[in-house]
C-alpha cells in the first residue's frame, strides 16, 4: 500500500485534533473529486513499517484525540490489507482514542454485503473503527438521479 500525505493536527476530519493519514487507491473516480491524484495505488510513498511506527508514536501525545484515515479509499481491499496492522496496534496502545475512517463504500451493500465474505480483513477493520463515514460518492449519486440535489 502507498500513502499520499499525512496531515498532522487535523481539525477537519473528525472530532479534536486528529493525526490524518491519505493512502493511495481510489477506484471510485469521481467527478471533482478533490483528491484525483489519490486514485492511482501507486502515487505518494510506500507504507512501511517506519511510518506505520512513526504514526503510532506521533498519535500517542496526548493532544490527539485520534487517528482518521482518507484517501484515496481505505477500504479498497488492497488498503485493507495495508492498514489492519496501523488500526489493530493504534487499538492496542491507545483504546481510549478513536478511528474515523471516511470511505465511499456503503457500510451494508458493500463492506458487509460484498468484502466481508470474501475479505477477513474487513470485519477486523470494523471492529477497530470506531467511526465509520460511508456515503455514496457524488458522482455516482448524479448519475442516478439528475434531480437529486444535495448539500453533503
Amino acid at each position: 500500500m502507498n500513502y499520499s500525505n499525512i496531515k498532522e493536527y487535523d481539525i477537519a476530519n473528525g472530532p479534536g485534533i486528529r493525526y490524518t493519514l491519505f493512502v493511495s487507491g481510489c477506484t471510485h473516480h469521481c467527478k471533482g473529486c478533490f483528491n484525483p491524484e489519490t486514485w492511482d495505488f501507486a502515487h505518494g510513498k510506500p507504507f512501511t513499517k517506519d511510518i506505520e511506527d512513526h504514526i503510532l508514536e506521533e498519535v500517542g501525545q496526548e493532544y490527539y484525540e485520534g487517528l482518521t484515515l482518507l484517501g484515496g479509499e481505505p477500504m479498497e481491499p488492497s488498503n485493507q490489507k495495508g492498514l489492519l496492522s496501523l488500526v489493530t496496534r493504534f487499538k492496542e496502545r491507545y483504546p481510549q482514542k478513536t478511528i474515523w475512517c471516511f470511505s465511499g463504500y456503503l457500510f451494508d451493500r458493500d463492506l458487509l454485503g460484498r468484502f466481508a465474505k470474501i475479505m477477513p480483513e474487513t470485519m477486523e477493520l470494523l471492529k477497530r473503527i470506531d467511526v465509520l463515514v460511508d456515503e455514496i460518492p457524488v458522482c455516482l449519486r448524479i448519475r442516478r438521479s439528475r434531480l437529486l440535489v444535495t448539500s453533503d
